[in-house]
């Protein structure tokens, strides 16, 4: 049992809004999962930057002089630190050079997203407690998504936790259990992916990754999810400006949705949403099994 919530803006007044309106949104989730807690933020994108989220067990080694150490390969590199993450914003040219220099030189560090527009956030602990510590209420943006754990196949850990990203921009959360993974895993490093660990839900994050890489939108990487992925599992993954969401065909993990004039929401559970705005008069739906729900703010400019 996980708590998920999403929420994509298409009232850019509340933009400003979006950390605090998604944090809010992922407290009333706690009891559905106290080990770890996650949010991405998809802010707007600054023309030929790139960005790194970055974390550390040892943050006071792994994070000192980290400036001096990437001015050599990008002159215009910034660091923001966050308590056990960094921010590294970086010329969008010199992005792989840099994620190269700290795999090098700093090799306690991983990349929790990159991309032109995210940022994720995720550590062991309730969600109250991983949004104060980095500041995800002061955060603006356009969609974000968020997730609480409760383990049940794979340890706790913070490499554990969700969003998953395997992309560039792009990133997962999941309620569930897939039951063909480890197959699909083996399929997925014969095609070049990555993993960092055992979690099935990565494998999920890796298979919409391998798939959009071949041409699909997300929807219709969501689309072939449904054929190709076995077992449980409500899904809500970000782009870099789109939101989508699928059930399996059996269903059975809870999930509820929420449209008004000024967002598209979602949550396991309906009181996620009872605090956002206009949300007594939203449109308000249990997303149907194996239904593919998709926005994306390029499509509908």
């Amino acid at each position: 049992m996980c708590g998920i919530v999403g929420l994509f803006l298409k009232d850019k007044s509340l933009e400003p809004q979006l950390g605090a309106m998604l944090s809010d949104m992922l407290v009333i989730m706690t009891d559905r999962g106290p080990d770890s807690a996650g949010i991405a933020i998809y802010g707007a994108p600054s023309e030929g930057r790139a960005k790194l989220t970055v974390q550390s067990a040892d943050p006071k080694h792994d994070f000192a002089g980290l400036d001096a150490l990437l001015k050599p390969v990008d002159s215009s590199v910034t660091v923001e630190l966050k308590s056990t993450h960094a921010v590294i914003e970086t010329d969008a040219a010199k992005a792989a050079a840099v994620r190269e220099l700290l795999a090098q030189d700093r090799v306690g560090i991983r990349v929790m997203g990159s991309g032109d527009s995210v940022e994720i956030y995720k550590e062991v602990g309730l969600p109250k407690d991983v949004v104060s510590r980095f500041g995800i209420r002061a955060m603006g943006g356009t969609h974000g998504i968020g997730h609480t754990r409760m383990a049940t196949e794979s340890a706790v850990t913070t490499l554990g936790a969700h969003p998953f990203s395997t992309g560039a921009d792009q990133c997962l959360v999941h309620n569930g259990s897939l039951s063909n993974h480890n197959n699909l895993r083996r399929e997925l490093v014969r095609e070049g992916m990555t993993f960092e660990t055992q979690n099935d839900s990565e494998v999920a994050a890796a298979y919409l990754t391998a798939e959009m890489a071949k041409g699909k939108d997300l929807g219709q990487a969501l689309t072939s999810a449904l054929d190709d992925l076995d077992g449980f599992f409500t899904f809500v993954v970000g782009t870099k400006s789109g939101f989508g969401v699928v059930r399996d065909p059996i269903a059975c993990k809870p999930a509820v949705m929420a449209e008004t004039d000024q967002y598209i929401a979602f949550g396991s559970e309906y009181r996620a949403l009872v605090n956002l705005p206009g949300i007594e008069n939203a449109r308000v739906w249990e997303p149907e099994p194996a239904t593919v729900y998709f926005w994306d703010h390029e499509k509908a400019a």
